[in-house]
């Protein structure tokens, strides 16, 4: 049998504790010195120059113990530490500071070399052992009174920056606030008005700078870098013009054009830019087209400082000519400073005759677009989206405007663009439609695309394929970053991940500092908040036959009471009902009135399918009556009580599975059932806005029952009825306000 053997020896486990042994110290061994050692005297320190004696000669207090004499006999002084007189001779200075001019000298020469924080904040010395420095150097003026200081600071401000930049103490600002009627903290966000206001009362003419965004610090180093590979670019072209003048058929023309070369389709719509070859005589082009849904997001890329327009295509209608949206968009453009180029569309329909071409081209000129057959230097071409007339024309011409510029661009280094829109895709996170404007940008870089950042994942052009890398005039679609940036924001590349996270997590600072800095609602402007969330809106958009009718429209509707209901006109112009102002009524909940005018077929049929309300008038009175009652039924009704009877409680009975039941006397009025109770209990309203559920006399129900009659009454939901409580029967009524 597998039996194991007893152990013979039995003791612990494990180590065991051995005898005591005395520690033993490392390091130097320990001397006992019994007496110090007699060393001998050192040589006396000798200095010759003027005031110090001849060798050999010591001054009183040397070890000699003899007098020793200076130039011209005169006794020698020893200066501190047992040396003598100065290397300036001026043993009284050396004996009073123990420096001497040259000393101090060096010493200034020593300092000004320097740099860090002792420099920045070292002490003045002088000769005169403290106060002010005589040689001068780092010392800041002291203000005459009267006199104003300039100071520069950053946006957005806080109370305590603000004293540590103008060194006015936080508690002298935080009264200054409190006595005009701001509770502030040493850290609560102060505006750019206030801030100015009260350092006058300082003497400090206060210059607020708008504070920076991490995407500018990085590209102002952009635009100090050196070019690599610096040649021409392909220009980049926004189209503008009006709703319904031919814009989008015009754009799906020059696709289609170019769809048998397959540079279109794909992720076109998704990248909202796209590329078309153009053949420039012997040599291919390529132009990048931008389709904006219209002037409004061209407006706002622009504000954010997003130029990434070269040349505007003004799309006009031969037939309708100049019209509001016409005029909007060439202000738009020439504020941005680009060069316009006028596409002439719809020749192809009957009703573009050469009267009606002249017409649209005097429009234009009076607009300072005076075109190159008149003299002057806007390029108008005449096109047809419908048949494709002029779409080549007009393609030459934009890479000959292209060629004018000079349009180069970086094709290598770090990348920048700008981001035309954002979205989130599925099983592809964050992506943003960037056009590189600059540098080449590959899979694998590390980039910083306003509050987002991250590595590039994978990279998409135009036609929908996957590319490793992109170069400058190129709209791609990028993956890989971590948060949705806004359009108009800059991208960037940096050299790493880390850089990355910085910018954006600096930009997000700021946003959110922005936020907290904004005006907050008090005590004095509560009430204009409460008036605007309050507020009602009724939406118009407003047509007529002349702009004369749409002026006094627009006036007289600008007149009409608002107290409660803010009546807003979303478009106002003249000329009939089309699609583009259904379309704008649909987006904006508008109602669409019209004044000797009419509608499209088509207007009306988008009308109906999208739920669209359009009303026509011949008179103006009329049109000015209905808004009025429109705005008149928007009132919220005012809500009137009407009390039919009260009930006394007299008794009251417990019934399980029922609740209480109250024995009621009727006092006065009437009771109905399902109306609404009020419990009121010496006097005092306990409960209210309950309803009657039944309603019995004796054991029959009853609908109603009138005063001197006794009832049972069981309310829904409230069972804590007491002797001697009131019940008060009424009915609510709302009343139209006007």
């Amino acid at each position: 049998m597998n039996v194991p053997s007893r152990p013979s020896v039995v003791g612990p486990v494990g180590p065991q504790l051995g005898p005591r042994e005395k520690t033993r110290l490392s390091g130097p061994q320990v001397i006992r010195v019994e007496q110090a050692d007699n060393l001998p005297t050192p040589p006396p320190m000798r200095r010759t120059g003027p005031g110090v004696g001849g060798p050999g000669t010591m001054g009183p207090g040397g070890r000699t113990g003899r007098p020793g004499t200076g130039a011209g006999g005169r006794p020698e002084v020893r200066g501190r530490g047992g040396i003598g007189s100065s290397r300036t001779g001026r043993a009284g200075d050396s004996a009073r500071t123990g420096f001497g001019a040259q000393d101090l000298r060096d010493r200034q020469a020593r300092l000004d070399g320097s740099s860090g924080f002792m420099r920045t904040h070292r002490q003045p010395v002088g000769r005169g052992g403290g106060g002010s420095m005589s040689m001068g150097g780092g010392q800041r003026a002291e203000r005459r009174p009267g006199e104003v200081q300039q100071i520069h600071v950053a946006e957005p401000l806080t109370i305590k920056e603000l004293s540590a930049a103008t060194g006015v103490k936080a508690t002298e600002i935080i009264k200054k606030l409190f006595l005009g009627g701001t509770m502030a903290t040493i850290n609560s966000a102060i505006d750019r008005e206030k801030a100015i206001e009260l350092m006058m009362d300082f003497d400090i003419d206060l210059i607020v700078e708008e504070a920076k965004s991490a995407a500018e610090i990085i590209e102002e180093r952009f635009k100090d870098r050196e070019k690599l590979d610096e040649r021409r670019r392909a220009p980049i072209v926004t189209i503008l013009g009006h709703v319904d003048h031919g814009k989008t058929s015009l754009l799906d023309r020059i696709r289609s054009t170019n769809l048998a070369a397959g540079e279109a389709g794909g992720i076109t719509q998704s990248t909202r830019a796209f590329t078309v070859p153009v053949k420039a005589g012997d040599v291919d082009r390529v132009v990048t087209f931008i389709d904006t849904p219209g002037h409004e997001a061209f407006t706002h890329m622009r504000a954010r400082g997003a130029k990434v327009t070269d040349i505007v295509v003004l799309v006009v209608s031969a037939v309708d000519g100049v019209m509001p949206q016409t005029i909007e968009s060439i202000n738009h453009a020439k504020a941005a400073g680009v060069p316009i180029v006028v596409a002439m569309n719809k020749i192809d329909r009957p009703d573009a005759t050469e009267a009606t071409i002249r017409r649209t081209l005097g429009q234009l000129a009076e607009h300072e677009l005076n075109p190159t057959e008149w003299g002057g230097t806007t390029e108008v071409i005449k096109t047809s989206a419908t048949r494709g007339d002029g779409i080549q024309e007009l393609l030459e011409i934009l890479d000959y405007q292209a060629e004018l510029l000079e349009l180069k661009a970086d094709f290598k280094g770090n990348a920048r663009g700008t981001v035309l829109e954002a979205s989130v895709e599925e099983g592809r996170g964050p992506v943003a439609r960037v056009l590189i404007q600059e540098g080449c940008l590959k899979k694998g870089d590390f980039i910083v695309i306003g509050r987002g950042y991250g590595r590039v994942r994978d990279i998409v052009n135009d036609k929908g394929e996957r590319v490793t890398e992109a170069l400058p005039s190129t709209p791609v679609a990028i993956s890989g970053i971590d948060e949705l940036p806004d359009a108009g924001d800059k991208a960037f590349v940096v050299a790493s991940l880390r850089a990355a996270e910085e910018a954006a997590e600096e930009r997000r600072r700021i946003d959110r500092e922005r936020e907290l800095a904004a005006p907050k609602i008090t005590l004095d402007n509560i009430f204009k908040h409460l008036e605007k969330q309050g507020k009602k809106e009724l939406a118009l958009v407003v047509k007529a036959d002349v702009q004369g009718s749409v002026e006094a429209l627009k006036g007289m509707l600008a007149k009409l009471p608002a107290e409660e209901v803010t009546i807003s006109v979303k478009s106002a112009s003249a000329g009939g009902i089309n699609e583009g102002d259904v379309t704008l009524a649909s987006a904006t909940n508008a109602i669409i009135v019209g004044f000797n005018v009419t509608s499209s077929s088509k207007a009306r049929q988008m009308a109906e399918t999208k739920g669209v309300e359009i009303r026509m008038y011949e008179v103006i009175y009329d049109l000015i009556d209905d808004v009025m009652k429109a705005a008149k039924g928007m009132l919220a009704p005012e809500l009137k009580l009407e009390v039919l009877g009260h009930a006394e409680v007299r008794q009251v009975f417990k019934i399980s599975k029922v609740g209480a039941i109250a024995g009621c006397y009727v006092t006065d009025g009437v009771v109905e059932r399902n109306a609404q109770i009020r419990v009121t209990r010496n006097g005092i309203v306990v409960e209210k806005d309950r309803r009657l559920e039944q309603l019995k006399r004796f054991k029959d129900d009853a609908k109603e029952v009138r005063a001197g009659q006794e009832c049972g009454m069981k309310i829904v939901g409230y069972d804590d009825i007491k002797v001697g409580d009131v019940l008060e029967c009424y009915k609510t009524i709302e009343v139209k306000r006007s």
